[in-house]
């Protein structure tokens, strides 16, 4: 028996779980919640599993400061960013069925950084940091929606959303760039930090409000979830049984870009983990959406976990960009993917 059969309301709703994403969904729970004691436990001070595991169910008192006011909001965003990012990949990827695309790369993710720095170049001094989110997922939100627009023509197809959305995250860089030059060294240097992608300084506000806006996707994944493994096999059969491809493909993006927009929003351009994640996740449980969320969601939550631990302990006393590690095995794996698919 490779499948477990649970059956809910009498026998009404049945569904099959794979033993194998059982599995691995359990091995994936276990590693990040591994890592995540261990962030807290690393830094400038190190503190004891057992000592951390006590302060967290409130049996100590001793560090609270360090673990619950400093370490374990930013361990906690770390994770939500993670995920988000990773899910977002993923949507974009089963979307436009190409395995190269991601927030990042198909221009997102630069919109929200576009939103970002004019707000950090503008908007410093007349309008509280606190405005910063909002500006990250406006600016995201407009460009999937430009994307979108520029793309149609009797409809939008998967390569022309790619070709068009690389074409406008180049003219966002560029924009980006330019406002960057024009202003002063305090706001080029704390702009420059907030587009490498760091955690630095996160607060218990920022998880607060970043798990709010992660979950408002939730509702539809789980409602149009099974259809997008229809709409991989291409638009000709999922129109032939009733799926509207067109509605579908914009709900579908505007998810992606809340996802990472909202990751943007808190944690800067932290790249390539909305690339790598799925590929990972497939490798370990098939092609199958509904099954694939979750497991990318840990999956990318490990990253961006690993890339801050990495980031805030190994150059002490140095904090570095958490975006660094990621771009810096990011990018190989882009390449790789690249000579892999080049015949496709």
């Amino acid at each position: 028996m490779k499948a477990w059969t649970f059956r809910l309301f009498k026998g009404n709703i049945s569904f099959q779980v794979p033993k194998q994403w059982l599995l691995v969904l359990l091995i994936c729970l276990i590693t990040v919640l591994t890592i995540f004691l261990f962030s807290l436990s690393a830094g400038s001070t190190w503190i004891p599993l057992s000592e951390v595991f006590l302060q967290l169910v409130g049996q100590i008192d001793e560090h609270t400061f360090v673990i619950e006011t400093l370490r374990l909001p930013r361990t906690l965003l770390a994770l939500l960013v993670g995920a988000a990012l990773g899910v977002a990949g993923l949507i974009l990827q089963s979307l436009v069925r190409n395995p190269l695309a991601s927030p990042d790369i198909i221009g997102i993710t630069s919109g929200a950084s576009f939103g970002a720095v004019a707000f950090i170049a503008l908007g410093t001094g007349v309008m509280s940091m606190a405005f910063l989110p909002f500006a990250a997922i406006a600016g995201g939100l407009c460009t999937a929606i430009l994307i979108y627009m520029v793309s149609w023509n009797k409809g939008v197809t998967p390569i022309r959303l790619v070709l068009i959305g690389i074409g406008i995250s180049a003219i966002l860089k560029a924009g980006v760039t330019f406002m960057l030059v024009f202003s002063n060294t305090f706001i080029t240097s704390k702009a420059y930090v907030w587009l490498t992608g760091s955690l630095y300084a996160a607060s218990w506000s920022d998880v607060s409000s970043m798990f709010l806006w992660l979950l408002l996707p939730i509702p539809i994944l789980l409602i149009f979830g099974r259809s997008l493994n229809v709409t991989e096999l291409g638009d000709d059969v999922s129109i032939s049984i009733g799926i509207r491809v067109q509605v579908q493909r914009f709900i579908f993006l505007i998810c992606s870009v809340i996802l990472a927009g909202t990751a943007a929003a808190y944690a800067g351009g932290i790249e390539f983990v909305g690339l790598m994640a799925p590929h990972i996740a497939r490798r370990l449980v098939g092609r199958s959406f509904v099954g694939l969320v979750p497991i990318t969601a840990l999956i990318g939550a490990t990253l961006v976990l690993v890339a801050d631990l990495i980031a805030r302990t190994m150059f002490l006393p140095l904090d570095i960009p958490a975006g660094v590690f990621t771009a810096a095995i990011g990018a190989p794996f882009f390449i790789y993917l690249l000579f892999h698919n080049r015949n496709r």
